[in-house]
């Protein structure tokens, strides 16, 4: 969601996020030959195999170069890219700017927002962290599914993202998520805030396993 108040804004106003389900946003991409997960506070609540708190949106990552197949999967909706105050309308075959990662998927019909699709480094073998590029992992050890085949991104990453502000619905999820991860993942996460929010008390609690 935009941080401050909007200079630019396209489309129907904030009251009108209805965001899809995990389910739903996996059928609507069914077919899509590219990697994708669902991020954000849903990749922990599909982690725990539980809803553990209500969700204002969905948010999915996708690589930046996989953008344009993306958005032909998802004819028929429109794409709004979001950042530094604006919520601006892309055109039919615009690509988003470099420096926004941001996009709102808009349903027309519905007059509703949809999903929120972020734009991120990295390929189909590599998770890389947008933020800071220097913590990587195999995909294949960032990415989970759920039985259904719903891909997310692996508790360990999701919190990485979250330290940054630790809102109120952080330290849930944080506090829910933590004591399940494995011994690896426990590690990853503590070198990983060590090198990019040094002192975090998430580290100390990582290190503590109170965490």
């Amino acid at each position: 969601m935009p941080a401050s108040a909007p200079t630019r804004w396209d489309g129907p106003p904030l009251e009108a996020w209805d965001a899809w389900r995990p389910e739903e946003a996996a059928r609507q991409l069914a077919g899509v030959d590219v990697p994708w997960c669902v991020v954000g506070g849903w990749s922990i609540d599909l982690f725990l195999g539980r809803e553990t708190r209500a969700h204002a949106d969905l948010e999915i990552a996708i690589a930046r170069a996989d953008f344009a197949r993306v958005r032909e999967r998802l004819a028929g909706f429109a794409w709004h890219v979001v950042g530094d105050g604006e919520v601006r309308a892309l055109e039919p075959a615009e690509l988003p700017p470099a420096d926004r990662h941001q996009n709102w998927l808009l349903d027309p019909r519905a007059n509703a927002w949809r999903m929120d699709v972020m734009l991120e480094p990295g390929d189909a073998d590599t998770w890389a962290f947008r933020r800071d590029e220097r913590i990587r992992a195999p995909r294949a050890q960032m990415i989970a599914r759920t039985d259904e085949g719903i891909p997310y991104l692996a508790p360990q990453g999701a919190l990485l993202f979250k330290a940054k502000r630790t809102s109120d619905k952080d330290e849930v999820d944080f506090a829910a998520a933590a004591p399940l991860l494995s011994a690896p993942a426990r590690a990853w996460l503590r070198d990983a805030l060590a090198l990019v929010h040094p002192g975090h008390p998430w580290g100390a609690a990582l290190s503590s396993g109170k965490g």
